[in-house]
């Protein structure tokens, strides 16, 4: 059994018996490896975001949180070929890390020969992007989306002066591989979008921002359709 596999096998055989342990022992035991090869086998998993805690004590071992994971799953060619193509076009944005995660989770819970054919499908399509050296997206943009909280920026405009604001949320905007925050700006008393790669810093405070409406003519947008990331599915 290649390592591959005997992390999917891993991964099945504590959902197997969960809430129980299984000690390192026992599972290099099944495996017919050393225990010092299931503990890295498990560390790796860890890392991943696999949630597999370690119990002490003479009854202990290693248990999983079959309730945050998913069993195998089945996708059709197309529909795997589509979220890793999905998933690679965020791998230059605030959700570079979580994208790359994402991909090793899809692929860790398709049936083995399902994951080898969406992989090899998926290292056909390639994705031509702009030469020049951007600064990164700043990863407490993810973070802004989805914590309700107001943030601190310091931003760099189109001239290069940098600026202090405190900002409240509203969501944001993407295009090509531009990403934008959209806030209220109270430097400014007024809806603002900030580009990603010019946003310096980001700091979550503790409070809270009062309930905002975002209208599309708050946003000024020249030319485009604004088509949300998620339509109506159900």
């Amino acid at each position: 059994m290649n390592r591959t596999d005997r992390l999917y096998a891993l991964v099945e055989e504590l959902r197997g018996v969960a809430p129980r342990p299984r000690s390192a022992r026992w599972l290099a035991e099944r495996f017919a490896v050393s225990t010092r090869t299931i503990e890295r086998d498990l560390t790796a998993l860890q890392e991943a975001g696999v949630p597999i805690w370690a119990e002490s004590g003479r009854a202990g071992g290693y248990t999983l949180d079959a309730s945050a994971t998913l069993p195998p799953a089945s996708f059709t060619a197309d529909e795997a070929l589509a979220l890793l193509i999905g998933l690679g076009r965020l791998r230059r944005g605030p959700f570079e890390s979580a994208a790359t995660t994402a991909m090793r989770k899809i692929l860790a819970v398709m049936p083995d020969e399902e994951a080898r054919r969406a992989t090899v499908a998926a290292s056909r399509v390639h994705l031509l992007e702009p030469d020049e050296d951007r600064p990164p997206v700043v990863p407490g943009l993810a973070a802004s989306l989805r914590s309700d909280r107001v943030v601190r920026l310091a931003y760099r405009d189109r001239a290069g002066e940098t600026s202090f604001r405190d900002v409240e949320p509203l969501g944001s905007i993407v295009k090509g591989d531009t990403w934008y925050l959209i806030g209220w700006c109270r430097l400014r008393d007024g809806v603002r979008a900030f580009r990603g790669d010019r946003i310096v810093s980001l700091e979550l405070t503790d409070e809270r921002p009062p309930r905002r409406v975002l209208r599309r003519e708050d946003l000024d947008i020249p030319f485009g359709t604004l088509r949300p990331v998620v339509d109506e599915l159900r």
